[in-house]
């Protein structure tokens, strides 16, 4: 119990955090790859770097294990943030309230990073591990792994499960299904003239834009778990034209595979109201949903028998409405669990924070679970 010590990983996702990297700053993503290489190194470690390159951030993965027949362990944790540069010093500073640890990524999921590495190189260390591992470290998980998502599906081929390092959830709970994602950028193109002396001619591409957010957004049906949202638009050139150019953003969320295609269809197929203006779309479905399968159930079994020799039940969260990493893997059939990093609240906002007295614990069962499953 006393293998891990909470302040001493502590002072780790410290560290980790004072790296500022948001998906899109493909510099500050490799400077904290670097950091993650740095920290992998060790007798029994294999590290192996895939450059992004062209507007790519890259991936580091770290291979142990014995090199016997059973299939590999897949670990996956992202250390990018969703918060730019500059929040620490503007908004949100690195900061020890009692036992709560404050700052960008500590929760989602830099704190649930460095975790996994402390248990993964102890148990390397120990030589405790039963079958080879893969752990990989992701650099886009919060922009939909747009770029890592082939090499995840990739290394995930043939493997026996799959662990998350996302946080857990309120009551330590962990993950056993997500809902599935898509985002699609719709742009639409009318007749720009003047307001006073062009109405006969102008086509109003804000106007139209107004019809399709109302027939996209009606699609939504909480009880089959789909949620659409038009979070971002924007159009026009002046108060006084009648707007050529307009364009949103459409995120839907689908619990069932079905859900997808239709989905996607609906958006894809959009007919104008006015048929002088065009409308174009770009986007794709982002993760398939993560459901909870049989093998799943299994898995979630025997994660909490060994969590009860800690004292921990990690019950489940039955549906989780953001995705993950795990979404790919356990869309591919294979078993699947998410959750398994550390305790805290606020993620993706200015009061994120990882609760610090949960992080030895949790490391300690994330390196049983390197061992024994």
């Amino acid at each position: 119990m006393a293998r891990f010590d909470s302040e001493d990983i502590a002072q780790q996702i410290v560290r980790w955090v004072s790296c500022e990297s948001p998906s899109r700053d493909i510099a500050a993503v490799n400077r904290m790859q670097d950091i993650v290489e740095a920290d992998l190194a060790a007798p029994g470690i294999e590290i192996s770097r895939i450059a992004g390159g062209d507007g790519k951030a890259d991936v580091v993965m770290g291979r142990a294990g014995p090199a016997n027949n059973q299939p590999p362990v897949l670990v996956l944790s992202h250390i990018d943030t969703v918060h730019p540069i500059g929040t620490i010093e503007r908004d949100l500073p690195i900061r020890r309230e009692g036992e709560r640890l404050y700052g960008p990524g500590t929760l989602d999921m830099k704190g649930g990073a460095v975790m996994g590495l402390a248990a993964f190189r102890a148990a390397v260390a120990d030589d405790a591990l039963r079958r080879p591992i893969i752990y990989m470290f992701t650099p886009d998980e919060e922009i939909g792994a747009i770029h890592s998502r082939g090499l995840i599906e990739q290394m995930a081929q043939g493997v026996g499960h799959v662990l998350v390092t996302e946080p857990a959830r309120p009551g330590g709970r962990v993950v056993t299904a997500r809902r599935g994602s898509g985002r699609f950028d719709v742009h639409l193109r009318g007749i720009p003239a003047h307001s006073g002396s062009g109405q006969d001619v102008g086509r109003s591409a804000i106007r139209e834009a107004a019809h399709q957010i109302l027939r996209i957004e009606a699609a939504a049906d909480r009880d089959r778990g789909i949620s659409v949202t038009v979070g971002l638009m924007k159009g026009g050139t002046a108060s006084n034209t009648i707007p050529e150019h307009a364009w949103f953003n459409v995120d839907f969320r689908i619990t069932h595979p079905e859900d997808a295609e239709r989905m996607e269809a609906l958006v894809r197929g959009l007919e104008p109201v006015d048929p002088d203006v065009e409308i174009t779309v770009e986007g794709c479905i982002t993760r398939p949903p993560y459901q909870k399968s049989p093998e799943i159930a299994a898995l979630h079994a025997r994660v909490q028998e060994i969590g009860s020799e800690l004292g921990l039940p990690l019950d489940e969260l039955p549906l989780a409405g953001g995705g993950s990493d795990g979404n790919f893997t356990a869309a591919m059939g294979i078993p699947t669990m998410d959750g398994l990093g550390i305790e805290g609240a606020g993620a993706h906002t200015l009061d994120e924070h990882a609760i610090i007295t949960s992080v030895g614990l949790r490391t300690e069962l994330m390196y049983r679970l390197l061992t024994r499953l």
